[in-house]
C-alpha cells in the first residue's frame, strides 16, 4: 500500500484554475520529487495535501485512510510533517530551545505551560541526540537569527523530523541556497532514513537527479509525466516544456 495517494484532486481560486485532476503516489521509503515551471501549482498541491488549503473535489489519503478534510494538526500525529518555502523557526531563540519545542509537540507533557522544558530528562537526551547525529552540537547555543540561511533551513527539516514523521514534505528545501549549501542539503537528505518517505519540492535539477526514486512533472497545474527519473529524462514533452528544447536533462 502507498504511504500517501493523492487521486485527482483540483483547487481553483475564482476563474483560476490551479490543479486540474493531478494524482500521485508516495510509496513507502520513496524519495518522490516534484517538478515544474514556475506557477506550475506545486506549493498548491502541498497545501492542498496537508489541508493548509481546502480542495475542491478528489481525495487523499494517508496509508489508505482519507485525509481529505482534516485538520492540519492531526495530520501531524497521523505522521506528515512538512517544511515550507520560508522558514517558520523561533529565530530569537537558539538551535537547542527550537529542538525543545519540536520535540515537546510530540509529548504528553505538551500541554504543561508552567513547567521547565529542561526538567524533562528524555527532551533533553532526544535533543542531545539529534545534535550529536547531524554534528550541530557545537551550534546548540547560537540563536536561530544568528545562522546562516543554509543552518536555518537545515535545522527547519530537523524540526520536521522531531515529530518522527513517516512521510515528510520539503518545499523547495535548497531554494536561495549557495551552492556549498545546496551540496549539503542534498546530502543530508540522502542520510535520512528509508522508515521516512519523502515528497520534495524541487527546482535544481542537480539535486533532483542525485535524491529521486521517482519523479512527477507538473505543468499548469497538471500532472504530465510521473516515471523514473531516466524516463523524465527521456520524455520529449518534458524537455520541451521544462528544459526548453531538445537538450536532454543532466544526471
Amino acid at each position: 500500500m502507498s504511504i500517501l495517494k493523492v487521486e485527482n484532486i483540483n483547487k481553483s481560486f475564482k476563474t483560476l484554475q490551479v490543479l486540474q485532476n493531478v494524482s500521485l503516489e508516495v510509496q513507502p521509503g520513496e524519495r518522490h520529487v516534484i517538478i515544474g515551471p514556475n506557477g506550475a501549482g506545486k506549493t498548491t498541491l502541498f497545501n492542498c495535501i496537508t489541508n493548509v488549503l481546502p480542495i475542491d473535489s478528489g481525495k487523499i489519503f494517508l496509508e489508505g485512510q482519507e485525509i481529505s478534510n482534516m485538520p492540519s494538526s492531526k495530520l501531524v500525529h497521523l505522521g506528515m510533517s512538512r517544511t515550507f518555502q520560508k522558514n517558520n523557526l523561533f529565530g530569537n531563540l537558539t538551535v537547542e530551545e527550537n529542538l525543545h519545542l519540536a520535540l515537546t509537540a510530540t509529548k504528553r507533557y505538551r500541554y504543561q505551560m508552567f513547567h521547565a522544558l529542561t526538567k524533562h530528562i528524555d527532551l533533553k537526551k532526544e535533543t542531545d541526540e539529534i545534535l550529536a547525529q547531524w554534528e550541530i552540537s557545537t551550534r546548540r547555543n547560537v540563536k536561530v537569527n544568528n545562522l546562516s540561511y543554509g543552518e536555518q533551513r537545515l535545522l527547519e527539516i530537523l524540526l520536521a523530523m522531531a515529530s518522527k514523521p513517516k512521510i515528510l514534505l520539503l518545499d523547495e528545501p535548497t531554494s536561495g541556497m549557495s551552492p556549498a549549501e545546496t551540496a549539503q542539503t542534498a546530502e543530508m537528505i540522502q542520510k535520512l532514513p528509508r522508515t521516512v518517505s519523502i515528497l520534495i519540492i524541487e527546482h535544481d535539477m542537480d539535486v533532483v537527479f542525485s535524491i529521486a526514486d521517482r519523479i512527477t512533472v507538473l505543468h499548469h497545474g497538471e500532472v504530465i509525466l510521473s516515471g523514473t527519473p531516466e524516463e523524465v529524462r527521456n520524455n520529449e514533452e518534458v524537455r520541451k516544456i521544462y528544459f526548453g528544447g531538445g537538450a536532454k536533462a543532466h544526471a
